[in-house]
């Protein structure tokens, strides 16, 4: 019976490690996916705020959605996100008027001002496409957030595709790996329902 028992935790252990890594892997190769198309709007996933300025990763998401915008594949870009921990303007406030000063013209934005997390930045930001007719997406945001958060998109009926900026500049080999293992768990929480 202690055989039997041992033998099936191993197997569950053995199972389990064997799912997250699928996870990673299918995390990565998807994050290598550009299905950049023409499409209504460009939704920009929040990040960071320091002061009133975009973090470093949260301007090169901007930097995409504006040629996205640019390159003609996009009539309005979305930003989104709230009040960070520390911040003075939303995440969607600071990312507008940084696209604003790059030639951005102001009826081509739109704000979500109020999420905190990927799946509200999504569901606000649909909100306000179907207040102002649009119906189809180009997701911008790092490549390991994108498969999280085409899922999130699809599980909200929306029709997304991914984006992702390629020039996201990490300050050394740990933080992009911190990244990733960081996602990782994210997509497994989101896959039991968090």
């Amino acid at each position: 019976m202690i055989r039997r028992t041992r033998n099936l935790l191993l197997l569950v252990v053995v199972g389990g490690l064997l799912w997250v890594l699928y996870s990673a892997v299918s995390i990565y190769t998807f994050s290598r996916r550009d299905e950049a198309q023409e499409a209504d709007a460009a939704i920009v996933l929040g990040a960071a705020v320091f002061g009133e300025r975009p973090s470093p990763v949260l301007r090169e998401r901007i930097n995409h959605a504006i040629y996205l915008y640019e390159a003609g594949y996009v009539d309005k870009i979305i930003f989104t996100g709230g009040l960070g921990r520390t911040g003075r303007v939303t995440e969607a406030e600071a990312s507008a008027t940084y696209a604003q000063a790059r030639g951005i013209p102001e009826e081509a934005i739109l704000v979500e001002t109020t999420s905190t997390t990927t799946r509200e930045n999504l569901r606000n930001a649909r909100v306000i496409a179907a207040e102002n007719g649009l119906e189809t997406f180009l997701i911008v945001s790092t490549p390991f957030h994108m498969k999280r958060a085409i899922s999130i998109a699809d599980d909200l009926s929306m029709e997304a595709y991914s984006s992702p900026t390629r020039t996201t500049r990490w300050i050394n080999a740990y933080t992009k790996s911190r990244a990733f293992v960081q996602e990782v768990v994210s997509y497994i929480v989101y896959l039991f329902g968090g």
